[in-house]
């Protein structure tokens, strides 16, 4: 049988607790040394510290399946850093992209 007093308990501790913000999500992550743009690159497109790899690659590699250190094993020239900035670049662009603006 399941305390629901307890369940009730925990969830009150839990509601108390600081609310997640974008550095308890992501400490120390910033992407903007990481992600560059030239328009005579990849058309322009977000890439990794001027590589010509870009964070729509890097989120299409993960997506199919590769783990980090496939990614890294297959590219030298990234670092695990990279593949962390290309995800928080793309959190951030979803963010601004599906935020309603304040009346």
């Amino acid at each position: 049988m399941v305390d629901v007093s307890a369940s009730r308990t925990m969830l009150k501790c839990s509601a108390q607790t600081r609310p997640l913000t974008r550095r308890t999500i992501l400490p120390a992550m910033e992407h903007s040394g990481r992600i560059t743009w030239e328009p005579g690159k990849r058309s322009g497109k977000p890439c990794i510290r001027g590589l010509r790899i870009t964070v729509l690659d890097i989120l299409e590699y993960l997506a199919s399946g590769m783990t980090a250190a496939e990614i890294l094993a297959d590219f030298p020239d990234l670092e695990s850093d990279d593949i962390r900035a290309a995800l928080a670049f793309a959190a951030e662009s979803e963010r601004r992209r599906t935020s309603i603006p304040p009346l």
